[in-house]
């Protein structure tokens, strides 16, 4: 599986890249589907979801997402505002119409239908079903949106193949595991993000990748600062109010920020960082997945961090950052998964956590065995995290588990950095420890908001 760290930073929109950015993708090639066979011989449409999707889709917003994908939209280029007035509209004009140019009859209550089945592949799992004017089924297809925005059909899902965007082909430096890129970077004498930004180029030049990933920092900084300047009751029902812009004014009235006279001032700028992220995905606004839109704070507030609180940082340093949490992330996917419903909380907070660890100390100097050792302090802490969204919504405990796990992931550098890089615990140990914890975790407790604080709360 060739994983680039272009597949694991995207912009797309909120509030989930499982649940929204995935099926609008999904919703697309279907779409795509169909304009290479007869778009118009269509008469007919019918969409299930299940698992997952069906559980908390309506809180993440899918079924908004699945009419942007078949309309035409993508993600990454897709209006946030037009999103929900365009679903309202199919559902009360009982129209819908394909790449915004043919119009079928769409009666939503029995064409979009949510089911409590979960398919065996994954627990995201949408399918289209498209008919002619006889009821005949002329196209039909299952997608899986595995996490991270990834997504798969039916036929990829059981042929094995690789969700990532990039082709596949034989990289200069592939690795498999945190020891395998430790004894990369030893023998060709490289750092990981060096060793990383070697393996880009099977795709693209130095220059391409750079201005990417500052494409990346740009929308991850344009996120901070539109969360800091909204406020208001976020969607969904919950009245959850937006605090990053009340917490940034008393910030600012309040003090100079200043690391060295205190630390704690430090530590109140990241968590703000992190909650103005995640309170503008849970708003369904422009976000950058990272890996996943539900930790899509956490990397943005700690590089946020390194920026602000550093001496003349550079635009190589972001992208050092940004190669370095990739390699971790690729880990992570590929050992284990970076999918709230198949593994819970801990393959999307835990993994991004372990991804700012492994970029900051990457850029405040740390070698290799330091980087993955930072990276496996902050997944170690997140082990067992349940994915438990209350109301289906990436709201509660979402937006505040980023900034804990923001703070944690630059605790994580400076102890991997007071170390020798020697692991007690390898980053290998704790990604499959992930792994085998998410296969033994409840159902309940992997984003179907059936147990943990989505039962206690709404019970009290």
């Amino acid at each position: 599986m060739n994983i680039s760290v272009l597949d694991l930073f995207k912009i797309g929109i909120g509030p989930s890249s499982s649940h929204t950015v995935g099926p609008m993708l999904a919703a697309r090639r279907f779409l795509d589907e169909l304009l290479a066979h007869n778009l118009a011989a269509v008469k007919a449409l019918r969409i299930d979801l299940y698992g997952s999707l069906s559980a908390t889709g309506k809180g993440h917003g899918t079924d908004g997402a699945l009419i942007a994908g078949l309309r035409g939209e993508y993600p990454d280029s897709v209006d946030p505002e037009t999103v929900r007035p365009q679903l309202e509209q199919v559902i009360s004009s009982g129209v819908l119409e394909l790449a915004g140019q043919h119009a079928i009859n769409f009666a939503w209550s029995d064409d979009c239908r949510w089911h409590d089945e979960t398919l065996p592949f994954h627990p995201n799992a949408v399918r289209f079903t498209a008919l002619d004017a006889a009821g005949t089924v002329i196209a039909e297809n299952t997608y899986y949106s595995i996490g991270g925005g990834f997504v798969v059909d039916q036929h990829e899902a059981e042929a094995g193949d690789s969700a990532a965007s990039e082709p596949a082909m034989a990289l200069p430096y592939d690795f498999a595991s945190a020891d395998e890129l430790l004894t990369l970077t030893r023998s060709h004498g490289l750092s990981i993000a060096e060793l990383m930004a070697e393996n880009e180029k099977a795709w693209r030049s130095e220059q391409v990748l750079h201005d990417a990933l500052m494409d990346i920092w740009a929308a991850m900084r344009d996120c901070i600062a539109n969360g800091l300047h909204k406020e208001g009751v976020l969607p969904g029902g919950l009245d959850v109010k937006r605090r990053a812009m009340a917490f940034h004014k008393n910030l600012i009235r309040s003090a100079r920020k200043n690391l060295i006279s205190s630390s704690m001032s430090a530590m109140d700028w990241v968590n703000l960082y992190a909650l103005a992220v995640n309170e503008e995905n849970a708003g369904g606004g422009r976000i950058v997945t990272a890996p996943t839109n539900g930790a899509a704070g956490i990397i943005p507030a700690v590089l946020m961090y390194f920026m602000e609180y550093s001496q003349n940082p550079t635009d190589e340093q972001v992208v050092e950052f940004f190669l370095s949490a990739a390699a971790i992330g690729i880990l992570c996917k590929k050992n284990a998964s970076i999918s709230g419903a198949e593994v819970g909380c801990q393959g999307e907070v835990g993994s991004a956590c372990a991804m700012a660890a492994a970029g900051l100390c990457a850029v405040l100097g740390g070698t290799p065995a330091q980087v993955t050792n930072a990276a496996e302090i902050g997944l170690e802490h997140n082990l067992g995290l349940t994915c438990d969204p209350i109301g289906g919504l990436v709201q509660v405990p979402c937006i505040e588990r980023n900034a804990i796990a923001a703070v944690k992931a630059i605790n994580a550098a400076q102890l991997a950095l007071r170390g020798t890089g020697e692991h007690f615990v390898s980053l290998d140990k704790a990604i499959r420890t992930m792994r085998d914890t998410g296969r033994d975790m409840h159902e309940k407790y992997k984003e179907t908001s059936r147990g943990g604080l989505a039962v206690n709360v709404v019970e009290c």
